[in-house]
């Protein structure tokens, strides 16, 4: 490879499958569990003569909150079209969508400028798994699909990868879809060209990735596909490519096509909406059915509980143990040490517990068996030194399994670490007649001698002794 400086520019197409009784024009159940194929199937979405589509209001409610959330321009007038293309998964033979007119425009989400979101109709599902044909499930064709277009802005696969995360979570939170992409309801393009000048290189669609992970690896292997075939000499292939999983590299599909090609033009079966006159698409009714955003939030912990990034974003992707922090945070009354212990422990040890237990099958849907009450309880027994690290974790583990009061558990358990000054001080007065040696070389400076005594005296009560207060005792023995 050469000595050349290459740009690569890259924008995305996310799709999302919105959360709906019905689908998006008839009066079909939207539901994405179903496996019977052709169940949630009626004359409308099926295409057949003589039947009239009609508009989804909530699907357009959905869409007008994203546009809320991102911070971009909702329409006053919009209209539906027909967008032309012949594949078996499409009944009509053409698809339902916008062009012209989308519901929203502009916007910014994690750092990347959104150019439209609009709303159309999802296709049929094929499969081509059956030896010498294919087979075509409808259930899924017209389902409410929101599509998501940035501006070419992004310019590396991790920014394109976070960019996606950040709409995932942004969609469940406003929860207008549950975005799940291994099931589909949330598809990535990814358009990417390379270029050696100021120029924007050719462009190259990598359609349906499924997977954050998918969505970075195509898009660097792809911008080292550029890379190399320009420095062969040969020339870039507009074209639309898939993402082989298996073999980790793309394959052509076909020709790209142009909007042209699709020979857009206006719904005649579809009212034109006149956003401003339907009160309930009002942005103050609409942001009285939205709650806090993630961004809104991960500001709020900032300036509220104080605790470190890391943890701040575990609560706000993790929302079950977000909503156990805040209601365990509240009872410890903003003592901001007990806070942050809280959080540590929450992200740490009991994910921990919740990732090796095989029940549980999504963090969304975690059900602790111990109360926040019980939790601040035992994040108390850590703070005033009654229980030792090690002591919380084995406690920690109880809780999750069965419940319990962190109290009792202790109790039962001999986790109570010993305190009273004076039981320790004669432990430790015995330590120190047993090891004269150590205790003189402590004496003389050697500070490594003080863990000896403090282990033994840890040895002694068989890991009961407050470690904090022994070495205090020690210190005070000894100096």
């Amino acid at each position: 490879m050469s000595e050349k400086t290459y740009k690569t520019t890259i924008g995305l197409e996310v799709h999302a499958e919105l959360k709906t009784k019905t689908k998006m024009f008839c009066s079909c159940k939207n539901d994405t569990e179903e496996e019977r194929p052709n169940v949630n199937i009626c004359p409308i979405c099926m295409a057949h003569p003589g039947t009239l589509p009609v508009i989804n209001k909530q699907a357009v409610k959905n869409v007008l909150k994203v546009g809320l959330a991102i911070k971009a321009k909702l329409a006053d007038f919009t209209e539906f079209d027909r967008k032309n293309y012949f594949y078996p998964d499409i009944p009509k033979g053409y698809q339902i969508s916008q062009y012209k007119y989308p519901l929203v425009s502009g916007g910014e989400l994690a750092g990347v400028l959104v150019t439209r979101v609009h709303l159309e109709e999802d296709t049929a599902k094929s499969s081509h798994e059956t030896g010498d044909c294919s087979l075509v499930d409808f259930n899924r064709a017209g389902v409410p699909l929101m599509e998501l277009v940035t501006e070419p802005v992004i310019h590396d696969a991790k920014t394109a990868g976070k960019f996606a995360q950040e709409l995932q979570l942004l969609l469940r939170y406003l929860g207008v879809s549950d975005a799940n992409m291994e099931k589909g309801e949330m598809r990535v393009e990814a358009n990417i060209s390379v270029s050696d000048t100021e120029k924007l290189g050719t462009k190259v669609e990598v359609k349906n990735l499924n997977s954050f992970r998918s969505v970075e690896k195509a898009i660097e292997y792809e911008v080292k596909r550029h890379i190399d075939t320009i420095e062969s000499g040969e020339k870039i292939i507009q074209e639309t490519c898939g993402w082989d999983e298996a073999k980790q590299k793309t394959f052509s599909q076909r020709k790209k096509e142009d909007s042209h090609d699709y020979r857009y033009f206006p719904d005649p079966d579809l009212p034109k909406l006149k956003i401003s006159e339907l009160s309930e698409f009002s942005e103050k009714a609409l942001r009285s059915e939205m709650q806090e955003l993630p961004e809104e939030k991960r500001v709020r912990y900032v300036k509220d509980f104080g605790i470190k990034a890391t943890d701040i974003e575990f609560f706000v992707t993790n929302r079950a143990f977000g909503d156990f922090f805040e209601k365990t945070a509240v009872l410890l009354c903003g003592d901001k040490e007990s806070i942050v212990s809280a959080a540590n422990y929450l992200s740490s040890d009991v994910m921990g517990l919740v990732k090796n237990d095989t029940k549980v099958i999504s963090t969304e849907a975690v059900l602790f068996a111990f109360s926040p009450a019980d939790y601040a309880s035992l994040i108390a027994l850590i703070r005033k030194g009654d229980i030792s690290s090690r002591g919380a974790k084995d406690i920690l583990a109880i809780m999750y399994t069965d419940g319990g009061k962190a109290d009792d558990i202790a109790k039962a358990k001999g986790l109570i670490q010993k305190s009273d000054a004076g039981e320790l001080k004669n432990i430790a007065l015995g330590i120190i007649a047993a090891n004269e040696k150590i205790a003189a070389e402590f004496k003389a400076g050697k500070e490594a001698s003080l863990q000896f005594l403090i282990g033994q005296g840890m040895k002694a009560t068989k890991g009961s002794a407050n470690p904090t207060k022994l070495k205090d005792i020690f210190i005070e023995l000894l100096r």
